[in-house]
């Protein structure tokens, strides 16, 4: 069975995480399960929109020293599908506006916080030389 594609091509919430996660040192975006995936080798550090009933999420890999403050926090749920790998799942708040009718626009999103989750979660899965890479910027 083929996944629903769960956004559309020039989304602008997609457009900034992508521009946020390919800034990172050989990350490349590829497309599963009808999502935006960003990788660090092999490995994923984010995926857009994992779970259908927020697609203005991104599930990250966080510090286990940071995963049970995240799950202390109402924005954050551990997904179905990545949750026994360690991933979680953040929204902060990015239904409002973007899917449904709430005045909020991505003005309103906390990218700081969402940089910082893409930040940790691709220093959880990079490889050494693209640690050094990000290091030496």
């Amino acid at each position: 069975m083929e996944h629903p594609i769960v956004h559309e091509p020039d989304d602008p919430f997609v457009e900034r995480v992508r521009r946020i996660c390919l800034a990172y040192p050989e990350s490349v975006e590829t497309f599963g399960h009808g999502r935006p995936r960003f990788k660090a080798g092999k490995r994923v550090f984010v995926t857009v929109g994992s779970e259908m009933r927020i697609p203005h999420s991104i599930t990250f890999t966080p510090a286990e020293e940071e995963r049970g403050a995240w799950l202390e926090d109402e924005r954050f749920w551990s997904p179905k599908y990545d949750g026994p790998s360690g991933k979680l799942a953040f929204d902060a708040g990015l239904d409002a506006g973007l899917d449904g009718d709430d005045s909020r626009t991505l003005d309103d999103v906390d990218w700081a916080l969402i940089a910082e989750l893409i930040d940790t979660s691709y220093r959880q899965v990079a490889l050494q030389r693209q640690l050094r890479a990000l290091d030496a910027r």
